[in-house]
């Protein structure tokens, strides 16, 4: 039977969710506690697969894995037994044998969190927030590595929350950092360091303009991920309990992020 499991994850104790020997990571410690608890012996057999990947520092909340075993009550009602405090398993779905994360993935929504301490206007974020639904060349905003720079916006919005402005945006893909770029740009219209004129030249591409440096990934969320499918809750109320610790801990950071940003 193939199984997806949206994933919630704390950064900050991962090297990215990506493979790489030697190194502590998402995928890796998913695997391994497949693994532990027999189901499946190769990953690459059992056809385990994320929706993407995120960097070092980043979270998640809605990340995707899926795997195909044949103890699938195993696995739904162990495996968050023994995944570690800052990683978990939310929800769980039985799909089609060909289901991958990646490419069933619809849309992709990120929040990027940022320390409201004064000095970025709210109102000229949200401005400018509001100039990306579409479709742009984000050249200026990623590092492309030979990649398509057009990508097309679907939402793209600023709000104030909890001492926080969140800035929430999904579109179907995104190119490496383009996300944490686009903060960036954010927060310099916010602070009168840019005005909409230069964010809409950086939206073309324009070969003038500066290639921006991404915001730090520790603000960063992967929120969501639409598959088109309906998770069934996992009981997970300890890593809520993990969670809800380090939300302080995060926050706290979030603070300290607005200064590596001056």
């Amino acid at each position: 039977m193939r199984l997806a499991f949206q994933v919630a994850y704390i950064g900050t104790n991962f090297y990215g969710s990506q493979m790489q020997p030697g190194l502590r990571t998402v995928e890796d410690t998913l695997i391994s506690a497949c693994r532990d608890l027999g189901l499946f012996d190769d990953w690459r057999t059992a056809g385990f697969a994320f929706s993407g990947r995120t960097d070092r520092g980043v979270h998640a909340r809605g990340q995707i894995c899926a795997f195909t075993t044949s103890l699938p009550d195993r696995a739904r009602e162990r495996l968050n037994y023994i995944l570690p405090g800052d990683c978990w398993c939310s929800g769980w779905a039985e799909t089609a044998e060909t289901f991958h994360p990646r490419f069933d993935a619809e849309s992709r929504t990120y929040r990027y969190y940022i320390h409201d301490d004064g000095s970025t206007d709210l109102s000229l974020m949200q401005k400018a927030a509001e100039l990306l639904p579409g479709t742009h060349n984000f050249t200026h905003f990623s590092r492309l590595d030979g990649k398509n720079p057009e990508k097309t916006i679907l939402s793209s919005e600023v709000r104030a929350e909890d001492g926080f402005y969140v800035y929430e945006i999904m579109a179907p893909g995104f190119l490496w950092n383009m996300v944490r770029c686009i903060v960036t740009a954010l927060i310099a219209v916010g602070r009168n360091e840019l005005d909409t004129d230069d964010l809409t030249a950086l939206l073309t591409g324009a070969p003038n303009m500066r290639h921006l440096t991404p915001a730090p990934p520790e603000g960063l969320i992967l929120w969501d991920i639409d598959c088109g499918i309906a998770f069934t809750p996992l009981e997970s109320s300890d890593r809520m309990i993990y969670a809800f610790r380090e939300r302080n801990r995060f926050f706290e950071t979030m603070k300290k992020v607005n200064m590596l940003l001056d």
